[in-house]
């Protein structure tokens, strides 16, 4: 009875720490959302251009790049250089967005928009009212007439919030997490050797490209991703599946089963930093630089610039997905290709082996 009170009690701390730490993690994440040198872009002259950007740079909450023409800018963000930006030298100011980018730097885009053109309204009726106690009719309808707005790269009809990426991660994490430890505990019951590793590997890719599958097949029944590529959008979530049950199946094969962990990090830790949800801008720059630097952030930048900005370089993001997927797979292999010390055979194989002995000594009447 003491045994089974110290353990209960031992789970008990153990629950309480492990929701301590996330919920600390989570709320230091995304409690207080905010940007981090967001980059926008801007088209203004002289003058009006210093101090348009001394506004926007204030606080570091953006980083403002310079563009000579509205084509130039609308390109930038199509390529994903910049979540949108401003043009101010047209007769009637304009405002470039990119929602399918993420909704919160759109949001936030809409809202500081609105304050620059509040001071450049304040700053014009003061010169109005220096040079004249009367405005015009046309002035006024010029000062009050509301901003307008292009979404260069709308959010599809099916997915109005951007929160199917999100989805989609923690179903990978989640499915490729539980794959990999079925597979941990059912390869290790054959004997070890480069049979074993390429049966192993064998079936990690067969598992990605089946799960990759099935998160088109379900994608479809929404209509998320209606007119992307197919075949491509295939290869990038098989890939994003074998880097995740690839590094995870690694980690098992050098650890043992506290390897599994590392699908479980994926899950619980990776998904809230992936950029799915809360836009790696928006993120401290640990959470930042992690989340990137993780299958899941990487997948969903991949995902994103796939469906939405065919123009926007994805090779980084692949490249960190294949040295998971290659790194964890050369592991499992490995791992199973060097001679077994202890050349021990599956727990089936001992248990006919047992049987066999025991009716070999039964004496026959």
């Amino acid at each position: 009875m003491t045994s089974f009170r110290r353990f209960a009690l031992a789970v008990c701390v153990t629950g309480v720490l492990v929701q301590l730490l996330l919920t600390a993690y989570y709320l230091g994440m995304g409690h207080k959302a905010a940007p981090h040198h967001l980059p926008v872009g801007l088209i203004a002259t002289g003058q009006q251009a210093e101090q348009v950007t001394a506004m926007l740079e204030d606080g570091d909450k953006f980083r403002v790049t310079d563009f000579g023409s509205a084509d130039a800018l609308t390109t930038a963000i199509r390529e994903r250089d910049v979540y949108g930006g401003v043009d101010l030298t047209a007769g009637s100011p304009m405002l470039y967005v990119a929602s399918a980018a993420g909704a919160s730097a759109a949001s936030l885009l809409r809202s500081t928009y609105t304050a620059v053109m509040q001071q450049q309204t304040a700053n014009q009726l003061t010169a109005l009212a220096a040079d004249s106690d009367a405005v015009t009719v046309a002035q006024a309808q010029a000062l009050i007439t509301p901003p307008q707005v292009t979404d260069v790269v709308p959010l599809p009809a099916d997915d109005v919030n951007g929160v199917s990426l999100g989805f989609l991660t923690q179903a990978l994490s989640l499915g490729g997490s539980i794959a990999s430890m079925g597979l941990g505990r059912l390869i290790p019951r054959a004997r070890r050797s480069w049979k074993r590793g390429v049966t192993h590997l064998s079936l990690l890719i067969l598992y990605a490209v089946g799960s990759a599958a099935a998160v088109l097949w379900s994608m479809s029944w929404f209509g998320v991703g209606e007119g992307a590529n197919r075949t491509e959008m295939l290869l990038i979530f098989s890939l994003i599946s074998l880097a995740i049950t690839g590094s995870t199946a690694g980690a098992v094969a050098l650890i043992g089963p506290a390897g599994a962990l590392v699908g479980i990090f994926y899950f619980t830790i990776g998904t809230v930093i992936s950029g799915a949800s809360i836009l790696p801008e928006f993120l401290p720059d640990f959470g930042r630089l992690l989340g990137e630097n993780l299958p899941t952030g990487a997948g969903v930048q991949a995902v994103r610039d796939n469906l939405y900005f065919p123009d926007a370089p994805i090779g980084s993001h692949l490249l960190v997905l294949a040295l998971y997927a290659v790194i964890g797979c050369l592991v499992v292999l490995i791992t199973n290709i060097l001679p077994n010390r202890k050349n021990s055979v599956s727990e089936i194989d001992l248990g006919l082996s047992d049987r066999n002995s025991e009716s070999a000594t039964v004496p026959t009447s």
